[in-house]
């Protein structure tokens, strides 16, 4: 993909393969004098080849509203920006927004926010944006390069509290992104997983080096695709949810016992088993053997 932008405040042209990545992010390091914050998990992606490879991913089109979190110094911030007709980003480490907002000056079709993810109503920001600049966005995409101490934590609000954002392109640890997909009876299935399955279509894109970032982190990263779904849908999700988590809480454990132990919805062993029977699943087995669906007919057997 070639992207080309015609920037009004300036009246110049840009090109992606104009951009050198490497060179810019250490230009603005040593411009600012400022180096990657270990307490938000800075790590920032200097490779244009991977840059261009999300953008491809996240397929973004005319009209559509993407939102990056955790820009840093922008290097996927521009790529975004040469490709989308507007994009929110939002940006807690306060000592980037003078960096992003000097980086981007010639950029008109964004607004920057310093604020946590987590403590924030999205969908506000995005009415917003919808009133002041007078336009009705048709989709709502999350690309991002998840800092990896807080991955989840993001996701699940994404997921889970936003009803405008219809798919997320995020850049998190291999591991993360391979606990996403993962299959049941195997060390990477857990609550990650059920929970990802129910909500989205997930498939994992691209694998990325650690080599590919300044500085590099201890472990390799993936770029991972999440359509949100509403395929598997129960009334009472609450209920799922408490499931699936209380389940695992003690994964070495039957399930039974670890459902017991952990209060789940109160249910004495007795009870437990009964729903079990009820589901055709054994009494003997652990979480990390039952699928999605087990679990979606366990919920349902709840009244």
């Amino acid at each position: 993909m070639l992207a080309i932008i015609f920037l009004e405040r300036e009246n110049i042209e840009i090109k992606m393969k104009d951009i050198n990545t490497v060179i810019k992010t250490k230009e603005i390091l040593n411009k600012f004098n400022i180096k990657a914050n270990k307490k938000f998990g800075q790590n920032f992606l200097v490779s244009d080849s991977i840059l261009n490879e999300i953008i491809d991913v996240a397929d973004i089109k005319e009209n559509e509203l993407v939102i990056e979190i955790g820009p840093g110094l922008g290097n996927l911030s521009e790529y975004i920006l040469l490709n989308s007709t507007y994009a929110l980003l939002i940006e807690i480490d306060n000592n980037m927004i003078n960096v992003l907002n000097d980086r981007l000056s010639r950029y008109n079709n964004f607004k920057l926010v310093n604020k946590d993810i987590l403590k924030i109503d999205i969908d506000n920001y995005i009415e917003e944006i919808e009133k002041n600049r007078n336009i009705s966005f048709k989709n709502v995409k999350v690309i991002a390069n998840l800092p990896y101490y807080i991955t989840t934590p993001i996701l699940f609000k994404l997921l889970q509290e936003s009803k405008r954002i219809s798919e997320i392109v995020v850049m998190v640890q291999k591991e993360v992104a391979q606990r996403m997909v993962a299959k049941p009876k195997t060390k990477d299935y857990g609550i990650l997983t059920l929970m990802v399955e129910y909500l989205t279509n997930a498939e994992i894109m691209i694998d990325v080096s650690r080599n590919c970032f300044i500085p590099a982190p201890n472990v390799d990263s993936a770029v991972i695709k999440l359509e949100k779904s509403d395929k598997y849908k129960v009334e009472n999700e609450d209920v799922l949810f408490e499931l699936i988590h209380k389940a695992f809480a003690q994964r070495r454990k039957k399930m039974v016992n670890s459902l017991v132990s952990n209060k789940f919805m109160n249910l004495d062993k007795e009870e437990i088993e009964k729903l079990l029977n009820k589901c055709k699943i054994s009494t003997n087995a652990r979480a990390e053997e039952l699928n999605l669906c087990d679990f979606l007919n366990i919920t349902k057997e709840i009244k």
